[in-house]
């Protein structure tokens, strides 16, 4: 995976952020599933509901915000969003085993925490930066305009 990401240009910072993003992923997935969870379509409700305390939207709107149709829209985020969409699923983790939660509704609520913790500390972060987290930019369009800038310049 690794090199698949280097062939597209992007940079070993990032791709440690998004595969370290994808462990989390699958611990929390792993969680949720011992959890009494249902799959795919559960999940789904979960992630948006970490997503819209996290960044104030859901993946369909931030995919749609950030003018992406069927690509991926983990591959496509900034290192901050990779940081605190880390944060929200490590958070709602954490939540779920120390308050062993059950099922779909208990988890629902722990996503929400998990969530909101992310999204306090990125509020947080753009008041004392003085800059937003969230950005209709993506990598990808990041990485060709470094590139343009690099041939331009020589």
């Amino acid at each position: 995976m690794k090199d698949l990401y280097r062939q597209k240009g992007y940079s070993d910072s990032w791709i440690e952020k998004r595969v370290r993003g994808i462990a989390i992923r699958d611990e929390l997935t792993d969680e949720w599933k011992k959890r009494n969870v249902g799959a795919e379509r559960e999940y789904a409700i979960l992630t948006a509901e970490i997503s819209k305390a996290t960044f104030g939207m859901t993946p369909s709107e931030y995919k749609e915000f950030k003018s992406l149709k069927k690509e991926n829209l983990r591959d496509h985020m900034t290192d901050l969003e990779l940081i605190f969409t880390m944060l929200g699923e490590a958070a709602t983790t954490e939540i779920a085993k120390n308050k062993n939660t059950q099922r779909f509704v208990a988890n629902k609520e722990a996503a929400k925490e998990g969530g909101g913790v992310a999204g306090s500390a990125r509020k947080d972060l753009e008041y004392k930066s003085g800059k937003k987290v969230v950005t209709s930019e993506n990598y990808i369009s990041q990485l060709e305009q470094k590139k343009r800038i690099s041939k331009n310049s020589t």
